[in-house]
């Protein structure tokens, strides 16, 4: 590129997305135009100044958080690249970053040359990813079923006490144990579980167990 690249980097914890900025000093090319602490303030301000060419977008972020904002930012502004900069490389966090439009992801430890790399990569029509997770994307391309299970658990909401009762199953304890342990009547517990059956669609404990444990409910 002639012109330097316009980038802006969105993470709620400032001393990382210091860190980020610090990475891109070394390369001329580099110019950090916006820095934002949510997915809403970054939003707010590319409306003032939407001349960006790429977003370094983490996921967990209070108010709009990186998934949302990559979605409503591609609305937007389609022509604005956007990379997940994350901690995450867990199959679902993938998943819902690439069905909202994200064009690369990589990990928050990447070493600066490899995250410049990543960007130009990506506004050149390709997509920065770290090996680990190019292999976690490879497998969700691969196996549909997967994507599925991942798009299945989005609609799914336990409560906290309904996820505490699951911790507890895994556990092997009868339910009388685990309502002491609750501080529940044992029928309290039996429905419960009867709920978390419905939600998780499943007709055992051991079922409800490894579907919880397989969408990182527990």
């Amino acid at each position: 590129m002639s012109r330097k690249i316009r980038i802006a980097i969105a993470d709620d914890n400032t001393f990382l997305l210091k860190a980020i900025a610090e990475k891109l000093t070394y390369f001329e090319g580099a110019d950090v135009r916006v820095r934002a602490l949510n997915g809403q303030e970054l939003l707010d301000k590319l409306c003032s100044s939407h001349n960006i060419d790429v977003v370094l977008m983490d996921i967990e972020m209070p108010v709009v958080n990186g998934i949302e904002a990559t979605s409503l930012l591609k609305q937007r502004y389609p022509q604005i690249k956007v990379i997940m900069l994350t901690v995450f490389d867990n199959d679902e966090n993938i998943f819902r970053s690439i069905k909202a439009g994200a064009d690369g992801y990589l990990l928050k430890d990447v070493e600066a040359e490899d995250l410049y790399d990543g960007i130009i990569d990506t506004l050149n029509g390709g997509a920065a990813m770290n090996p680990s997770i190019a292999m976690k994307t490879l497998k969700l391309l691969r196996n549909p079923i997967d994507i599925d299970s991942v798009a299945e658990m989005d609609a799914v909401k336990l409560s906290s006490r309904e996820i505490d009762v699951l911790e507890q199953l895994s556990k092997g304890l009868s339910y009388t144990i685990i309502a002491d342990n609750l501080f529940l009547s044992p029928s309290t517990i039996r429905k419960h579980i009867e709920n978390i059956y419905k939600k998780l669609q499943v007709h055992s404990k051991l079922e409800a167990v490894q579907k919880a444990k397989q969408n990182n409910i527990i």
